[in-house]
């Protein structure tokens, strides 16, 4: 347990999670990764996310998170109210989001409907005043590396928070890029120097943020969209429609 006191965060016994969660019932499941959400005997209702012994997030990834979420605080960042570390079990527990994650909205017909593009343009705004903070304002800056739709939470004003860093990295003095063997987060938001060359900097989250932007926008999601007529993806199709307006 010494390895945990560095980590500068709440801990909650493994019997509390299970008790809020109910065992992690399907019921209360709110997104993919073991996600769970309940109260705590104290009524705060909160998000645990539960590292799956099958997932590709390891105890040190799963350590990287709670440091580097533990150091920011930022309203369009979700906030880390503790950790639970029990033997193989490891959980993290979260402020609960009540308008899940912007996937749910963005890519279902009907609630896509209740997103006027003044609530768009402010969910945008939200997302880049994370990521400025990341990136410039922040105590030390983090690149974040798995900017997605379904990484970006809403609360009940749908206020978008930016979650998951499991895979972020934090660069140090003026460090501006890394390189790594390893490439990982999700294709379709990841910027070409990444994904062929396992280079990463503040662009490529960049990258990332405007494939975000674009799937605010158009409610499609950038993997699995294909014109057949212009044979384009959809960064393609945005791009040739762009043009075609300024002609």
């Amino acid at each position: 347990m010494s390895s945990e006191k560095d980590l500068d965060l709440p801990f909650f016994d493994l019997e509390a999670i299970l008790t809020a969660t109910d065992d992690f019932d399907p019921d209360s499941k709110i997104g993919q990764g073991g996600f769970g959400s309940g109260k705590l005997e104290d009524g705060q209702e909160v998000a645990v996310k539960r590292l799956s012994k099958k997932s590709v997030q390891g105890v040190g990834e799963f350590k990287n998170e709670v440091k580097l979420i533990a150091k920011l605080q930022h309203r369009n960042l979700v906030k880390l109210l503790g950790c639970c570390i029990d033997e193989d079990e490891r959980m993290l527990v979260y402020e609960f989001m009540p308008n899940n994650s912007l996937d749910t909205f963005i890519f279902d017909e009907e609630k896509r409907k209740s997103l006027v593009w003044k609530n768009r343009f402010e969910i945008i705004m939200g997302i880049a005043r994370g990521l400025l903070y990341l990136h410039e304002d922040s105590r030390v800056r983090i690149i974040h590396r798995d900017m997605k739709a379904s990484n970006v939470l809403l609360d009940r004003n749908m206020i978008p928070k930016i979650s998951d860093f499991g895979i972020a990295r934090m660069f140090g003095g003026d460090q501006t890029t890394e390189y790594t063997m390893k490439v990982i987060g999700t294709y379709g938001y990841m910027s070409p120097e990444y994904a062929m060359d396992g280079v990463f900097s503040m662009k490529s989250d960049i990258y990332s943020f405007g494939v975000l932007v674009i799937e605010i926008i158009t409610g499609k999601r950038n993997r699995g969209f294909y014109d057949d007529e212009l044979d384009l993806n959809l960064l393609g199709y945005v791009s040739t429609s762009m043009i075609n307006c300024q002609k």
